[in-house]
């Protein structure tokens, strides 16, 4: 400690865990947080370089944009995934700032154990985006159990919502965060739970419904809101907060109509929300495409040419567009 550079000892009195570096990004200094949280002393480290700290828990990819934005001379922040002296892991939120001391650059880092905060133990946004998917397929085919080729069907919609969204985004240059995305796409596999409610002599009768029957196989967007209003306020957690909301949009109007002519509500044009229409379009075209035990399985062709014909009628005319566009790529 007797080397460093005086101006640099009022920053090893922070209270949170602080390291810091030279140009080289060699380990001059830790603090006594810092030691705590890792459990290695300073006389372990101090002297090698900040790598050895590294571990493959933290994506290679934050690695190179925390190197990269370092060399612009910029100060980083971001999440790490740390492994500490007696192998147990733990999350820290780490800022490093440049500082110029006497013609010399140093790098001070200042972090956080993640677990450590008020707020509970932390999961990176990848890990949260895998549990919300994961536990919103369970629901989506437990709810739909009934039906040996839901899990396809469902999985399917989910990849087309996903691929379609990004399309159309790109296309339109919409500027959809990629968070945004990520819940239209997880949503979307819960577009059909309601139908747990419909008899099956309803819900799989060959040939014509009759109105009533109409009327009751109607009725699986109110029920299936039904079912995400029972499981939100039973789970009551914010960590699917938003997907459920997305959800209950997906759920109730993915059955309305560009020209007002859907159900439940009439909905016309963009008064429906925009992740229902998205998934109106992907849901007919992979219903169409599939054996189900009322209809035989249409042609790929023969789907395309429905939903073209259907543009600005049953389906919202760009996100036809959007479509249409997509599957000629995959073609060609």
């Amino acid at each position: 400690m007797s080397t460093i550079n005086k101006q640099l000892l009022p920053y090893l009195k922070l209270a949170d865990a602080v390291i810091i570096t030279d140009s080289k990004h060699i380990i001059i200094a830790v603090n006594t947080p810092y030691e705590k949280i890792t459990g290695f002393a300073s006389s372990e480290i101090v002297g090698k370089k900040a790598s050895i700290l590294r571990t493959s828990y933290t994506p290679k990819e934050t690695h190179e944009q925390m190197k990269s934005t370092l060399g612009l001379g910029l100060s980083w922040s971001g999440v790490f995934t740390n492994c500490r002296k007696d192998g147990s892991i733990y999350h820290s939120s780490i800022t490093i700032t440049v500082l110029e001391v006497d013609e010399n650059i140093y790098y001070i880092g200042l972090f956080r154990e993640l677990e450590q905060l008020k707020s509970g133990f932390y999961l990176p946004e990848e890990r949260i985006g895998s549990i919300q998917s994961s536990m919103l397929k369970v629901l989506a085919i437990s709810c739909e159990i009934r039906d040996p080729g839901i899990e396809q069907h469902l999985v399917r919609v989910r990849e087309l919502t996903e691929r379609l969204t990004n399309f159309h985004n790109e296309r339109l240059q919409l500027y959809w965060t990629t968070e945004f995305i990520h819940r239209i796409t997880s949503a979307s596999i819960l577009h059909d739970i309601g139908k747990s409610g419909i008899p099956e002599g309803i819900l799989y009768k060959p040939g014509p419904l009759a109105h009533y029957e109409r009327q009751i196989v109607e009725m699986h967007t109110q029920i299936g809101v039904d079912i995400i209003d029972k499981i939100y306020t039973e789970l009551n957690d914010d960590l699917f907060h938003q997907e459920l909301e997305m959800g209950k949009n997906i759920i109730l109007y993915h059955h309305e109509r560009w020209d007002g002519s859907g159900y439940p509500h009439q909905l016309s044009g963009v008064d429906i929300p925009i992740e229902a229409r998205i998934v109106s379009v992907v849901d007919v075209f992979d219903a169409l495409t599939s054996i189900r035990p009322y209809k035989e399985k249409w042609t790929e062709q023969r789907a395309i040419a429905y939903i073209s014909e259907q543009r600005g009628i049953q389906f919202d005319p760009e996100l036809v567009d959007s479509f249409l566009a997509l599957i000629h790529n995959d073609i060609e």
